[in-house]
């Protein structure tokens, strides 16, 4: 008999988040009285907007508490159909939306509905902390795609087409991406789509939550608007906790093919149910209601971006591109690993000195560490003055 404390297969397979482990640190360090400033958790400072908490306090007045469809309300999923058509480019009808508990576990969902043992996954790197962790959980098998500021952190059409292999199940994108902030243009994404035509058998997984926090002129590219004859082979997956500030109510939303989101649904069934009813209330108010605040916001982030990139240039050992999209600078220290061993080394460090920040290698990258400038000017300052102080 297996002891009591016996764990699955499956979950021997995966680590906890880092990103979390670092934040839930830098929680405990304050707790214990430190004064720890926290650049390691992907989370907009501002305020959710007016209206969406209006939408949610209006759901509660009505008693809106109950059950709802599994796959999401249908004023939730219109609302959601008409964001991938304003936003992102994707024409969907409201059955080809399923809505989840944050983007996550859309996710989730989509790759353990799929994925078989002795599967692959293409995941470029570096990567989002639970994309590699899902993947395995599921049982397949990642398979790292390299990429590197030099080339935009992007994977060209040759390194795709030698990548895919028979058992090629998932290519993952993320654009604007977590933890690099690059974006795929058209041209890459066409490039990439000419690849794609000649492997039917992979499906697609565009993650394009960080599209409305863009910084570079013109419109979201997205896979399946550019190459609409792959879209029947394509996951999208969006919601409203960066865009919005709603990191809390915890809603994600997925467009794909039906018998896609159809097996998500099955999936989402017996794994949660229904997303809350008062958050789908109010994800409603944030899709269809007034979006000209989104303008501000990526301006304050855009000078905040540029401000931090200068800042951590000037530190001798420290150097990162200009992110195109989302609030997040990889910042390369390969000159400190002679002093600190590695990156973790230099995350413990830095943490000793007031700062919490994630180490690359927890993306799948190596020699440095991402921040977040999803925080206040006076925090980022001080921050940035402490990393200075700390590598002096």
């Amino acid at each position: 008999m297996p002891p009591i404390d016996h764990l699955s297969a499956a979950l021997a397979r995966i680590a906890p988040s880092r990103t979390n482990a670092m934040t839930d640190r830098a929680i405990a360090l304050r707790a214990a009285g430190r004064d720890i400033i926290s650049l390691s958790v992907g989370e907009p400072d501002f305020p959710t907007p007016d209206h969406v908490k209006a939408a949610a306090k209006a759901a509660l007045d009505a008693n809106d508490t109950r059950y709802t469809a599994v796959a999401g309300t249908q004023a939730l999923r219109e609302a959601a159909a008409l964001h991938f058509h304003r936003d992102l480019g994707i024409t969907v009808p409201p059955g080809q939306v399923i809505v989840s508990a944050g983007g996550k576990q859309a996710i989730f969902h989509a790759l353990v509905a799929t994925l078989d043992p002795g599967d692959d996954v293409l995941i470029p790197a570096p990567w989002w902390v639970s994309y590699p962790e899902i993947v395995r959980f599921a049982g397949a098998n990642v398979v790292p795609m390299q990429t590197d500021a030099a080339g935009g952190f992007r994977i060209t059409a040759d390194q795709l087409e030698a990548a895919i292999t028979p058992r090629t199940r998932w290519l993952l994108l993320n654009s604007p991406g977590n933890p690099t902030g690059a974006t795929y243009t058209e041209a890459h994404l066409a490039a990439l789509g000419e690849v794609l035509r000649r492997h039917p058998q992979v499906l697609v997984l565009s993650d394009d939550i960080y599209a409305p926090l863009r910084y570079t002129p013109g419109a979201h590219a997205t896979l399946s608007v550019v190459c609409p004859d792959l879209a029947p082979r394509v996951l999208t997956v969006s919601g409203v906790s960066k865009s919005h500030a709603m990191t809390g109510f915890r809603i994600g939303v997925a467009a794909g093919p039906e018998w896609l989101i159809a097996a998500m649904g099955k999936l989402q069934s017996h794994s949660s149910g229904n997303p809350c009813s008062i958050s789908q209330a109010a994800a409603v108010a944030a899709f269809a209601g007034p979006q000209e605040f989104l303008a501000d916001w990526r301006e304050r982030f855009r000078v905040r971006r540029d401000r931090v990139v200068a800042a951590i240039n000037a530190i001798p050992g420290l150097s990162t591109p200009v992110p195109d999209g989302a609030f997040y600078c990889m910042i390369d220290a390969a000159p400190l690993m002679a002093r600190f061993g590695d990156d973790e080394g230099l995350v413990m460090h830095l943490l000793e000195h007031g700062v919490a920040v994630v180490s690359a290698s927890a993306f799948g990258g190596k020699d440095g560490f991402r921040i977040s400038f999803a925080a206040d000017d006076e925090r980022l300052e001080r921050a940035i003055e402490r990393i200075a102080a700390a590598l002096a």
